[in-house]
């Protein structure tokens, strides 16, 4: 990435493309705004039907630059590309507390994830006509105990040029602690680090973009707290979105999506770039 002088370059990445025209939308509209240089792909949503792909393809050549990655999705209420995938929830995979639980209880086979991720490595491979630029994980499922192991795995054998989204801030001890769910993402963070790393894969060196979507925030004061600290070529994940029916039936975030849209297609954004001297250049 290559950024004006003085200015630090970091990745925003709006997760979820393919859950929904709506977000397909939205993301493209900001791509062609180049207000987004990156953004991940699920190819188990219900919008990736090859006149969405062709349109993120259209929208990222017409920025200077965006990458294109796979979003590995392995929680329900979606399905698995392999037909023997374990465990299930009827024909979905589990629910991400419930997977997050079954690894750390080392209650899951490695094999199977890894062959899920080598599917849905191949099913973006097929449909851009390239392996991923990065790869990364809905609900942060690449981190979860021996649910890594797999991942790291396909990702290695399949795309080893990808780089990979690790989790862990670049803050200081205090800072950290305020938030359960970013320790929780920091902890997780270290052990896959240390596995990626050791099977040559990359990773972004910092990461932001966790909050209670939950509740309704100043999405401005949480950029601005997200920017601070955020080292050159450090991540800071974002979902983005317009709402409509396929949404409404499949995720809970819905209007914390169009907050964020709206604000990354407003003035107030670029401000807040340039005043924290960060560029997505």
């Amino acid at each position: 990435m290559s950024a004006a002088a003085g200015l630090r370059p970091i990745w925003l990445c709006a997760d979820d493309y393919g859950i929904s025209p709506g977000v397909n939308r939205a993301i493209r509209d900001l791509i062609e705004r180049g207000r987004l240089n990156a953004t991940s792909v699920m190819m188990v949503g219900p919008a990736i039907q090859r006149s969405e792909i062709e349109a993120l393809d259209a929208a990222a050549k017409s920025s200077p630059r965006c990458a294109i990655g796979l979003h590995v999705t392995l929680s329900a209420p979606l399905r698995p590309l392999t037909m023997h995938f374990r465990p299930l929830d009827g024909d979905m995979f589990l629910a991400f507390p419930k997977l997050l639980r079954a690894g750390l209880m080392r209650r899951l086979d490695r094999e199977f994830f890894r062959n899920e991720v080598k599917a849905q490595l191949a099913a973006f491979t097929e449909a851009f006509g390239r392996a991923p630029d990065f790869v990364d994980g809905h609900q942060h499922v690449q981190l979860y105990p021996q649910v890594r192991d797999g991942f790291i795995d396909a990702v290695s054998e399949t795309a080893p040029n990808a780089w990979v989204r690790q989790c862990g801030r670049n803050l200081p001890l205090a800072q950290r602690m305020a938030s359960l769910k970013a320790m929780v993402l920091d902890i997780l963070s270290a052990q896959f680090r240390r596995r990626a790393g050791a099977a040559g894969l990359s990773f972004n060196p910092g990461f932001a973009g966790a909050y209670d979507f939950t509740r309704a925030a100043d999405f401005g004061a949480l950029m601005r707290q997200f920017l601070e600290g955020l080292p050159e070529g450090g991540l800071v994940m974002c979902h983005p979105g317009f709402v409509d029916d396929v949404l409404v039936g499949l995720d809970p975030m819905t209007d914390v999506r169009e907050r964020e849209q709206a604000y990354f297609a407003g003035d107030a954004f670029p401000r807040l770039l340039a005043d924290s001297g960060v560029t997505l250049g």
